[in-house]
């Protein structure tokens, strides 16, 4: 399927995330009458009666959600069970699920307080199910403790009966020919339906076939029995992008924009074809821009002129929604097409939130207050109704919107309303009986299997306290309170959550969170790359802070081979000179009030963040890094900064000790002396300035080492220290090799070291200081691991997937927190590898300078020469799944290889290599033993659903960082210290509470006050 050649449309552009408040003033000031406003309030209440006054019938689902509350344990147990229960294909794991959400809830006490059928269903079920547990369950003998009550059967049984009949009142079949048959049936007929086939985005180029067959299959049996004139009488089809694109991220626009678009022709001329409406669905924030470029690829094809059926969803919790509604008129006026717009509040306002804190965004794109969306959406409803290009399809269960809807709406004006199917059905039979509005059902279809993660947010959503469906249920809860006015509700002018902290404040009061960059926004991104762009050539010379008299060395780049600047490398002179510096100045800066050191690495941070452009370019150019670790790694170091400048305030604070009558007693940390500092190339910025920052601030001389690859990264770390405000003297800077490092660690003038890199190094280093002259020292190490997931059958596999691609594959695999060893529960592992091998052929292996590249170069030859006579002994062994195709140089694809047993993995892999070993329902404990004896501790992974598993790792350890049903690498500085123990490491963790201590030299000083003539203070004591 071809596209004609693209017309010149205006891409959508609307700040990513504006002011709140600025949204209110708008809405103030366009806001309707007292009286209007009184007339709709008055016909919300009318509706809500009608709502109260009718019984569900079988269906029920408000009640459901009204009685099982997700703020009480039932409801808790049901939403996980929801998400997981029929994922588990294996019986003992199905029972350590069960056990783990249903012991602790009374579901008996629902079933006799409720005359629901669907409440009784479950109650009984579930209550069965938590009856046959006990109260005395332990998960590690569940086996014993079920065959005694000859009960497990029964309990699989009746918890997954309850857990289908309850998605099946949120799912209208598991075919489309199921939901067709159930849309005729007397019930169904009186609604028009929008059918949605299930299922989590595609991973891979197959699961992206799968679902484009399953859309257009949709497409030809919905077609085959519609009945009506146009799309807006007839049923329609709604499709996600995200189904149709394994990489469907905006990073990858240009590939997304050459594939997908052929793919949503090929289904709109399906829907044309036979006269249906075909809706794109709304998905995350940072997909909207890419979902409207595609659209705008497809909508001028001559092919769809005539038809009015394409339509998309608009979320009225995104505050860009107003904007995306003026934009979609515009291409309708443009191709002079009637364009159908479903606008809906939003499911993913969690993950919106959660997004732009991790990503240090300015502010958030959504509203965090529902009143605030609850206005956004009347006024997107407005625009809509007075757009004659555009047809508006209201997704609302909530009577007050729905009475401003029927108010504010032009007599003649053609729009109809939806709802979810399983939700609101008394609200849309009273607007479709007594006003005559058109209905229609978005009317889910899809396996059991695929309806889970669903079925979840449907809870989560309708579920919430500030959910109409869940409290117009509570018939205890009162109609002026349940239908108030969201202008009543901000009268106060707050805009915004009260309790939920901006992206930039959510780290305080320690330090400010890191500003970073939406990739999602094309203004943003290309105000990035405008930062990047003049950098990408410069030329940068490093060389040490004192003087040298030996040659400098060109340095280059491991993308391309090409000069990128010089070094000159530090001599045993250079080295002298360093130590003496660093004496001579070491008092004074150990005097240096704290505050003053601080503020000087808060002034660095702001300098980080105003060099960022630089920074980025050089840790591409000379470290290979893609724009997405460049990025991660400047804010990093920023957070590294603010972070030991707040700890080093309270670490480095005088404190009055206890003591008893005559004394008095101080404690006091400062400053050993000077501190050897020695990091790696594969965090040449973040670990660098880290270990700097922290010898610096708690009142220590540094010098500084860098790895031999990234010398001048760098260099302009101390020069931005420097800028800064640290003194001439206290921070050096000697760029070397190894010989140049154990030269400095052997001085007696050391008082201590920070390293990153090897075990066999750190080991060395152990030997070294052990045998030096001199006192004893601190020494500080942080190694790699044979970093282990392990996932059991409850695991979302597309977020298994997701996340193992990310800790292995990202940065090529060169994080001393990569993944290295996958551990899937042998009951799943046929899946989820198809799905990880699928996922990995759809990385791009390339210059980490395009923005398409996933994985960029290895450091160097050698690194590579390592990685290749491995790979060729997997080869050769049989044990490789999957290698992957790249370029020449210092490339190495992705690969997956197969192991036995995780002891078959000795050493650490360090790159783009993922091992995968399969593990036994009944071996959990055994196989965290395994990987615990490699004598590595750095970072753990765990994807289960089941509580008690999550508790055994975190309560024996095996990791210095466990990770839960998320990736393991990027750990947030003052959130997850990093560091880990045995073969990883010394600790204290990095980015941590403790991490300054060890660079501090404690004082205690006791005072006998009496010994001048009495204590002063017990004496003037009053009684």
């Amino acid at each position: 399927m071809t596209l004609e050649t693209p017309i010149s449309i205006k891409p959508f552009r609307e700040p990513y995330a504006s002011s709140d408040e600025a949204a209110l003033a708008q809405f103030r000031a366009s806001a309707p009458s007292d009286q209007a406003r009184a007339e709709e309030r008055n016909l919300a209440h009318e509706l809500l009666r009608v709502i109260r006054g009718k019984s569900s019938g079988v269906v029920g689902v408000e009640d459901f959600l009204q009685e099982f509350k997700l703020s009480s344990r039932e409801g808790l147990a049901i939403m996980a069970l929801a998400e997981s229960l029929a994922r588990a294909p294996d019986n003992p794991t199905a029972d350590l699920l069960l056990a783990d959400k249903l012991a602790a809830g009374d579901f008996g006490r629902h079933r006799a307080s409720s005359d629901q059928p669907l409440i009784q269903a479950c109650a009984f079920a579930l209550g069965i199910s938590a009856r046959l547990i006990g109260s005395d369950f332990a998960p590690q003998n569940l086996a014993a403790d079920l065959a005694r009550r000859l009960g497990a059967p029964a309990l699989r049984a009746a918890a997954r009966h309850a857990i289908r009949l309850l998605g099946g009142h949120f799912v209208y079949g598991e075919t489309i020919e199921d939901a067709l048959a159930r849309a005729k049936e007397p019930a169904g007929g009186l609604f028009l339906h929008s059918f949605d086939m299930l299922g989590e985005g595609a991973r891979t180029e197959a699961d992206a076939q799968r679902y484009f067959d399953a859309y257009a299959h949709a497409i030809l049996a919905v077609g085959a029995t519609a009945r009506g004139a146009s799309p807006a009488e007839r049923p329609g089809v709604s499709v996600k992008l995200s189904a149709l694109d394994p990489r469907y991220e905006a990073l990858s626009a240009e590939r997304v924009l050459k594939a997908l678009p052929p793919r949503l022709l090929e289904l709109a001329r399906l829907a044309r074809d036979r006269n249906l409406g075909l809706t794109v669905d709304a998905e995350e924030a940072d997909r909207l821009e890419l979902s409207l470029d595609v659209i705008a690829r497809v909508l001028p094809d001559p092919s769809l002129r005539g038809w009015d059926g394409f339509g998309l969803a608009v979320q009225a919790y995104q505050k860009r929604a107003l904007a995306v509604i003026d934009h979609v008129d515009e291409l309708a006026q443009q191709f002079r097409r009637r364009l159908m717009v479903r606008l809906v509040k939003g499911a993913y306002w969690d993950s919106e939130i959660k997004r732009a804190q991790e990503r240090g965004l300015a502010d958030f794109p959504v509203f965090s207050r529902k009143a605030m969306t609850d206005l956004n959406f009347l006024a997107c409803a407005q625009r809509l109704l007075m757009a004659p290009t555009l047809y508006p399809q209201f997704a609302t269960h909530n009577a007050l919107t729905a009475a401003a809807i029927l108010l504010r709406a032009p007599g003649d004006a053609n729009y109809e309303f939806q709802r979810l199917h399983g939700m609101g059905e008394a609200l849309h039979d009273v607007l479709r009986t007594r006003f005559g509005r058109r209905c229609r059902i978005y009317a889910p279809v899809g396996p059991h299997r695929d309806l889970l993660a669903y079925l979840a947010r449907r809870l989560i959503e309708n579920g919430a306290n500030s959910s109409f469906v869940a409290r117009a249920a509570d018939r205890a809860a009162p109609e002026n309170a349940l239908l108030a006015d969201p202008f009543d509700l901000l009268s106060d002018g707050r805009a915004r959550h009260k309790h939920l902290r901006r992206p930039d404040d959510v780290f305080l009061p320690l330090r400010r969170n890191s500003r970073g960059v939406e990739f999602g926004c094309r203004d943003e991104l290309a105000g990035l790359l405008a930062e990047i762009a003049p950098h990408r050539d410069a030329r940068i010379a490093a060389t040490p802070s004192v003087a040298c008299t030996a040659a400098a060395r060109e340095t280059y780049s491991p993308i391309d081979g090409a000069a990128i600047g010089s070094v000159v490398e530090a001599d045993r002179a250079a080295a002298d000179l360093a130590f003496a510096a660093a004496q001579k100045v070491f008092p004074a800066w150990r005097r240096t009030p704290v505050e003053t050191r601080a503020l000087m690495l808060e002034r660095a941070a702001d300098r980080i963040e105003e060099r960022r452009g630089a920074l980025m370019a050089l840790l591409q150019n000379e470290a290979g890094k893609t724009l997405d670790d460049a990025l991660a790694e400047v804010r990093e170091a920023a957070d590294l900064c603010r972070y030991y400048a707040g700890r080093a305030r309270l670490d480095c604070a005088e404190r009055a000790m206890p003591a008893v009558a005559g004394e008095a007693n101080r404690y006091t940390r400062g400053g050993r002396g000077t501190f050897v500092c020695i990091s790696p190339w594969n965090f040449p910025l973040a670990i660098f300035i880290g270990q700097v920052a922290a010898a610096l601030v708690a009142g220590n001389c540094a010098i500084a080492k860098p790895a031999e690859q990234t010398p001048l990264i760098a260099r302009q770390a101390i020069d931005l220290l420097r800028a800064a405000g640290c003194p001439n003297g206290v921070l050096q800077f000697l760029p070397g090799d190894g010989a140049l490092g154990a030269r400095l660690m052997a001085d007696e003038r050391t008082s201590g070291v920070v390293f990153t890199g090897s075990f066999e190094t750190a080991q060395a280093i152990h030997r070294s200081l052990a045998d030096r002259k001199g006192g004893l020292i601190p020494f500080i190490a942080e190694t790699g691991g044979v970093n282990a997931m392990i996932v059991d059958s409850t695991a979302l596999i597309e977020q298994v997937v997701d996340d193992a691609m990310t800790s292995a594959f990202r940065s090529a695999g060169q994080r001393c927190s990569a993944l290295r060893l996958l551990c899937l529960q042998e009951d799943i592992a046929e899946p989820a590898l198809a799905m990880l091998i699928g996922a990995a052929r759809e990385l791009r292996v390339g210059d980490p300078r395009r923005l398409e590249t996933h994985v960029g170069p290895v450091i160097d030859a050698d690194a590579k020469r390592r990685l290749d006579a491995y790979l060729a002994e997997c080869a050769a062994t049989g044990k490789t799944l999957f290698a992957g195709a790249s370029p020449a140089g210092h490339y190495v694809a992705p690969h997956i290889a197969r192991i036995g047993r995780p002891r078959d993995l000795t050493a650490e892999i360090f790159g783009p290599v993922l091992h995968v070993t399969t593990w036994r329902a009944g071996d959990f404990s055994a196989l965290i033993d395994e990987i615990a004896a490699s004598g590595y501790g750095l970072t753990m992974g765990l994807h289960t659903r089941i509580e008690s598993r999550i508790a055994e790792p975190a309560a024996r350890a095996p990791a210095g960082n466990l990770y839960v049903n998320r990736n393991m690498i990027g750990a947030t500085v003052g959130a997850q210290p990093f560091g880990g123990h045995g073969l990883s490491g010394t600790g204290p963790k990095a980015g941590g509470p403790d991490y300054l201590r060890r660079f501090l030299r404690e004082t205690s000083v006791a005072v006998n006050t009496a010994s001048f003539g009495g204590d002063a203070g017990l004496l003037t004591q009053e009684d």
